[in-house]
């Protein structure tokens, strides 16, 4: 159990995404949230259900999460576990239970129950994109990114086209200061992205430096998806297209 909440909040506190909705099913468990600023919108499956997660739950307040995981009194031996409720003949998790192995450390953190977290965060419909340009980025390049960033703090978005030399980030306009790189080369070619799109810089490269196997696919339907593979959860973060 500690595994999974770790690699739940990991993939998801430090993007803006403070509320999660938690749903297990037949099929298996999903989480689902959207930055409050709709920069982001995250689907994720995790591997295998997790059973403790039947049903519908909403997760907040994930600092807190984060703090009680990180605990050293939880570090050894310690009891983590999802207490199930049962109310007008409905059971459903209700929170995690934290207790030491002494027993004389502990902690609840409680579930946002199911009618609140459907009314707080309705399930974003992503109708789809066709995905012109698919990749794996690299190490390297995403580091490029970062000191191209840096050179460029005052600018918060990102503008990505394709040309012959490959997939291009290009920071200012011809009024500013500016500057450009390219991000992919031989990754991206053969495929197709006719126009230049604007993204959040500062969101990329937050999804760019999680833990996991990263790949990144762009649309001329005015989308970007980053995939991250933690091995535990496929997390497919959406991020729409912006106006400068």
């Amino acid at each position: 159990m500690k595994d999974i909440l770790q690699d739940i909040v990991s993939h998801t506190h430090t993007l803006g995404l403070g509320l999660l909705k938690v749903t297990t099913d037949e099929e298996g468990t999903n989480i689902n949230s959207i930055a409050d600023d709709r920069s982001i919108i995250l689907y994720a499956q995790t591997k295998d259900r997790v059973d403790e997660f039947d049903g519908v739950f909403g997760m907040t307040n994930l600092d807190k999460l984060n703090l009680h995981l990180k605990n050293p009194e939880y570090q050894e031996k310690a009891k983590i576990e999802v207490v199930q409720e049962t109310r007008n003949d409905e059971t459903f998790p209700s929170h995690i239970h934290f207790e030491n192995s002494a027993g004389d450390f502990q902690n609840d953190y409680r579930f946002m129950n199911k009618t609140i977290i459907e009314t707080k965060l309705r399930t974003v419909k992503f109708k789809g994109a066709n995905w012109g340009i698919e990749f794996e980025p690299t190490a390297a390049a995403i580091g490029r990114l970062k000191l191209m960033a840096q050179a460029h703090s005052e600018e918060p978005h990102v503008n990505i086209s394709k040309t012959k030399e490959g997939l291009v980030f290009s920071f200012g306009d011809a009024a500013s200061h500016a500057g450009q790189f390219v991000f992919e080369s031989h990754g991206v070619d053969g495929q197709t992205l006719k126009n230049t799109w604007t993204y959040p810089v500062g969101q990329i490269q937050a999804i760019l430096n999680l833990d996991g196997k990263i790949d990144m696919f762009l649309s001329d339907d005015g989308a970007m998806k980053i995939s991250v593979n933690s091995g535990l959860t496929v997390y497919d973060y959406i991020l729409p297209a912006q106006a400068k």
